[in-house]
């Protein structure tokens, strides 16, 4: 953007007062249009917070369909933008759709959030509903109507905040949608604070549940308020009218420009200029260059779906957004430009895809060193035995059939895994203590741990076969006083325990300080132990992680820096580029390769044979440099538009055309008199 900025200390002023006389400078229409974007994000991202939640634990649906069910409706999200993009630039124009569909949106939050009363069909008061099928209609009715809603305006609202400027508000345009992607983000980043903290309330009837009808309820209030701020505006707001079904005549215009290609193809008929050329014994010269446009800027989407494949598998903060879109707009991009760079939207999505990818080799680093903290536990066919000491003198521990003798003293322990130390998929482990007292257990293709207390051999299966999720911990304890205790720790009650029993395991929240018996532990994120109440010893289980969280923010930096260049400059890269009667088409088909992307991730992730996560990030990350690379190859070569002027040429030569006809019909008429 052509911003002078200073690049010493006196840069912010300037940047703030830059900005603020562009603010002056836009038409009031545009912030009802910012604020409805707010309101119908934050309607959007915090329905989207709870739904998996709702799919499971209140309509009772198994994970995986629950999976199927939210992705399908975000797919169903993302290709009804070309059919709210059709209707708005070929029939009703993009206030109206924006208008009829925000309704449908609105009713459709409304269906959804009265599905998740309970109290519908509660007729035994129990807090669950008894006649699921009601539910389930309402809430699939409730989220099609959701799907046609947002996805129809998702291309008419940014297409028709860039027509209320006038052509030569270029920089006031650009910053606009630098402000609508920051709307964006702000509503995203709220909603998902919002939303989960109403669904973990607790309301209902007769009954208390987790409130979804409260945690989708909100976000229908706020559609209903972008719907109201949306018509508030409508006297100011500058409405182009649609020019017929456009898409349609586009569409014959390319069949017949390739049907008579074909026709023609013998050498005796001379080449035209450009393919499209063909279709001019039909079709007018306005067409057949506004199709031209819109084929250019398509072809350009060809490799845009794989930054959405890396894009979609990470958890973008909101926050990073919100600040890096000013800093980008109003500090990096001036200071590139004071450089002598010319740094066109393509060389900026160019830019951000490399971001992006450079992200994902940050995130594959960081997850080599987690995997290194990682437990091994034993996979299909492998078996691992863990025995502690809980004695009070010093035993002997006998691998079979190696044979192999471990020493161990009181309050220690030892493991053996089948592919380190040689352990078969069947075989013994004796103990031997000074009590002259032996036993021996069967180690099949499972993770038992056990314990041997007065020379007695136990034996308990470990339920851990993985990480705890969320950072959370587990804790379980090893009753060894020789007498039935309670066992508590803090506000835990691990229930009654007899002589020799063992607890099951319970989740610590992370980084919480536990007391048992006066004694303090702190724990970490991600560990398991297996506590012996005598002197109250911790037994690591499952080390807790070491790898600190500040180590994501390099990638989170960067996919943020990708996203606000590539996104941002391409939402007004593909406004810039359209024809004045396809502006929401072009906007469709951006949307689209997002959906491309996720069906991009669902093939490679299928497909690929990687068992390490980081792997699997090499993987995209290259993947996205070499589209990298090859975007910016068809970027060199493309040569930038002006759609205004090149309409306004044809106006111009129309006009010319219908006052020369006009004229020899005068003439015309003059030789008869």
């Amino acid at each position: 953007m052509d911003i002078p900025v200073a690049a010493n200390e006196g840069s912010v002023i300037l940047a703030a007062r830059s900005l603020a006389s562009r603010c002056s400078a836009f038409p009031v229409s545009i912030f009802f249009i910012i604020i409805n974007e707010f309101c119908e994000r934050f309607s959007y991202y915090g329905m989207k917070a709870v739904l998996t939640l709702y799919l499971i634990y209140f309509l009772r649906w198994d994970e995986n369909v629950a999976t199927i069910v939210y992705h399908s409706f975000a797919a169903l999200c993302y290709l009804t933008p070309l059919l709210g993009a059709i209707i708005a630039d070929s029939w009703l124009g993009k206030f109206k759709t924006i208008l009829y569909l925000s309704i449908v949106y609105t009713a459709g939050q409304a269906i959804l959030s009265v599905g998740s009363v309970s109290e519908l069909t509660d007729h035994n008061r129990d807090g669950l509903p008894d006649n699921s099928a009601l539910h389930i209609a309402l809430s699939m009715v409730g989220l099609v109507l959701i799907a046609i809603g947002t996805g129809g305006i998702k291309p008419c609202v940014s297409a028709f905040g860039g027509d209320q400027f006038e052509d030569d508000q270029e920089e006031q345009r650009s910053t606009f949608f630098s402000l609508f992607y920051v709307a964006i983000n702000s509503g995203s980043l709220l909603s998902t604070i919002i939303t989960p903290n109403l669904r973990a309330s607790e309301c209902g009837i007769h009954t208390k549940q987790r409130c979804y009808p409260l945690a989708f309820g909100v976000p229908a209030i706020l559609m209903a308020v972008a719907l109201v701020v949306f018509i508030i505006g409508s006297k100011m707001y500058k409405k182009v009218k649609p020019q017929g079904n456009v898409l349609l005549q586009v569409c014959k215009c390319v069949g017949f420009a390739i049907k008579n290609r074909f026709r023609h193809r013998s050498k005796e008929f001379p080449k035209r200029e450009h393919w499209l050329d063909w279709a001019s014994e039909k079709y007018d010269k306005r067409l057949i260059a506004q199709t031209k446009m819109v084929l250019k800027v398509l072809f350009l989407y060809i490799p845009l779906p794989m930054f959405w494949a890396l894009f979609d598998q990470q958890i973008v903060n909101p926050v990073l957004i919100i600040i890096m879109v000013p800093v980008v707009d109003y500090v990096v991009y001036p200071l590139v430009k004071k450089c002598k760079i010319n740094f066109t939207p393509l060389k900026k999505m160019t830019v951000g895809m490399f971001f992006a990818s450079m992200a994902f080799v940050a995130a594959a680093l960081v997850q080599v060193q987690i995997d290194k903290t990682y437990p091994v536990f034993p996979a299909a066919g492998q078996a691992q035995i863990r025995v502690i000491n809980l004695g009070l003198v010093q035993g002997e521990v006998h691998f079979q059939p190696q044979l192999h003798t471990v020493e161990l003293f009181r309050n220690e322990e030892v493991s053996k895994d089948r592919r380190k130390e040689g352990l078969d998929t069947c075989s013994e482990a004796s103990v031997n203590s000074h009590c002259c007292v032996s036993a021996h257990i069967v180690c099949c293709p499972l993770m038992p741990t056990t314990y041997f207390d007065y020379g007695l051999f136990h034996q308990i299966l470990d339920n851990v076969t993985s990480k705890p999720k969320e950072g959370n911990n587990l804790v379980r304890f090893i009753n060894n006083l020789g007498y039935t205790v309670n066992v508590t720790m803090d506000d835990m009650d691990f229930g009654v325990l007899p002589h020799l029993s063992v607890s099951n395991y319970s989740i610590v929240p992370t980084g919480s300080i536990s007391y048992c018996t006066g004694l303090s532990k702190k724990f970490g994120f991600g560990s398991a132990y297996t506590i012996s109440l005598d002197k109250v010893i911790y037994f690591e289980d499952v080390a807790p992680n070491t790898v600190h969280m500040a180590w994501q923010i390099p990638q989170y930096f960067l996919l943020t820096c990708g996203e606000v260049m590539f996104s941002v400059t391409g939402v007004e890269f593909s406004y810039s580029q359209a024809p004045s009667n396809m502006k929401s088409v072009l906007q469709a088909g951006w949307l689209l390769t997002v959906a491309v992307g996720n069906i991009i991730v669902l093939i490679v992730a299928g497909a690929s044979q990687l068992s390490k996560q980081w792997a699997e990030y090499v993987l995209f990350a290259s993947l996205l440099l070499v589209v990298c690379v090859i975007f910016a190859i068809m970027a060199y070569f493309y040569t930038y538009i002006d759609p205004n002027e090149i309409e306004a040429q044809f106006s111009k030569e129309e006009k010319e055309e219908d006052k020369k006809d006009q004229d020899d019909d005068e003439k015309e008429d003059d030789s008869r008199m």
